[in-house]
């Protein structure tokens, strides 16, 4: 039975694994930005954004609308940085554990 699961859960890993580096690098273009040391009238720079909040921002807004931001910080980045490592670190016990 456990054959039959393993690529699932293997597949499930990878999902939650690719996108916490899509997090992460956008969570690091923020900070560039912020500081200045990257400009957004670079239109690569400004098109990567774009599409990093297209694929990031919309599960940002689900987890804001459980936990609002505190004091002007919002922690959905982290929150979601979160539940991804424990999804993927789930996913790979389970499937250690059906072999």
């Amino acid at each position: 039975m456990g054959a039959i699961f393993e690529p699932f859960f293997y597949i499930i890993r990878i999902v939650a694994e690719l996108y916490m580096k899509i997090v992460i690098i956008e969570i690091v273009l923020h900070w560039l930005i912020h500081f200045g040391i990257l400009d957004l009238n670079n239109k690569y720079a400004k098109k990567t954004m774009e599409l990093l909040e297209k694929a990031t921002h919309p599960v940002y807004k689900k987890i804001g609308e459980k936990v609002p931001p505190f004091s002007g910080f919002d922690f959905s980045p982290f929150i979601l940085l979160l539940a991804l490592i424990f999804v993927a670190r789930l996913a790979e016990r389970i499937s250690e554990w059906l072999i």
